[in-house]
């Protein structure tokens, strides 16, 4: 039930060095962060639509990452597509639901 041994200074060291060494080669901070957008695409758009036919399945995870968007804001994406005709219903739960593009 003792504690985590405590590192030497020699280790600590080393420790340091290898994290100053894996950002100088990804070129930034670990922590740096992707800002994420809160307006969704314009559904009228031509690109939009081109990589949403591309797309096999649609749900809101995989337009979410897609568009660089949040979940809820994809969620309601996809909602707005299906009244417009763009995309199709086709399975789903309360949690998760699956889209097709429409022909």
């Amino acid at each position: 039930m003792g504690s985590k041994k405590r590192l030497t200074l020699k280790q600590m060291e080393k420790t340091q060095k290898k994290k100053a060494r894996k950002e100088k080669e990804s070129g930034g901070s670990a922590t740096e962060k992707r800002s994420i957008r809160v307006v969704p695409p314009n559904s009228r758009s031509k690109e939009v639509l081109d990589q949403l036919k591309k797309m096999k399945v649609l749900t809101p995870y995989t337009v979410a990452t897609r568009f660089d968007l949040r979940l809820s804001i994809a969620r309601d994406f996809l909602e707005e597509l299906e009244k417009q005709g763009l995309v199709k219903f086709v399975s789903g739960s309360k949690n998760l639901k699956v889209y097709k593009p429409s022909d």
